[in-house]
């Protein structure tokens, strides 16, 4: 297994995302962009680009706020997205620098990528593929499902997989059904899954530390997580055709 550090900038600033890939592998491949929760780009998230990796995919864990910046705690980690969120331009540019970045890279076969989002993260990929970035498919692990970016026939180019927890007070069921119609309503293709008993950040090991620690609806669900893993490797090897 490779990986690297990679800094790169953007509109000035510096950004430090994580690369994996196995170096067993021959030739090009697809490459999957991993955007990040709340907390910033962390050990979960390199973890889950490994995953990927040794699933034969070049895996790069991009960088939403910056080279050292993240948060251990709510408050900090709900300042950094807001700011990021309400800094006019900024998701987009830098999710694009990091998509370019990837793109770019020898180990790759271009204009095969995919993106995969937690929470924040999961928001951002579904956003991207709202504004018709050139990815072939992305997937939002308990992400918010509501944008601005109004969609129309023809905007998604991406196809999209969408997972949720039936307990996620954060992902309430109304903003699930109005997801639904919008897709529909676009002829967007996708998949949506629901995991009854799944709460905020079910994929997380360390949501339910997190969640008793600051009284926060967070909680790991093994089941949900492994079969979501599962779901979107299957969905990568589809849009793959691997």
């Amino acid at each position: 297994m490779y990986t690297e550090d990679i800094e790169y900038t953007v509109n000035g600033e510096s950004f430090t995302g994580y690369l994996a890939y196995d170096e067993t592998v021959e030739g090009e491949r697809p490459a999957i962009l991993l955007v990040h929760e709340w907390w910033g780009l962390n050990d979960f998230t390199r973890e889950e680009a490994e995953r990927l990796a040794a699933e034969g995919y070049v895996a790069f864990a991009l960088d939403m706020y910056g080279t050292g910046v993240g948060a251990d705690n709510p408050s900090d980690a709900a300042a950094l997205m807001n700011k990021t969120i309400e800094t006019e331009g900024a998701p987009v540019a830098r999710f694009q620098a990091a998509l370019d970045l990837i793109n770019g890279h020898e180990k790759v076969a271009s204009g095969q990528i995919a993106a995969q989002g937690y929470c924040f993260g999961g928001a951002v990929a579904l956003t991207m593929a709202r504004l018709g970035l050139d990815l072939k498919g992305v997937v939002s692990f308990h992400g918010a499902l509501q944008t601005d970016v109004k969609i129309k026939p023809g905007d998604v180019k991406a196809e999209l997989q969408v997972y949720t927890g039936g307990s996620d007070d954060m992902i309430p069921a109304d903003e699930v059904t109005r997801f639904v119609q919008e897709m529909f309503t676009a002829g967007v293709r996708f998949d949506l899954a629901c995991f009854p008993d799944a709460k905020h950040g079910f994929t997380n090991p360390a949501a339910t530390g997190r969640g008793e620690k600051f009284g926060i609806p967070l909680a790991y669900n093994e089941d949900a997580a492994n079969q979501a893993y599962e779901g979107a490797v299957a969905f990568y090897e589809r849009i793959f055709n691997r």
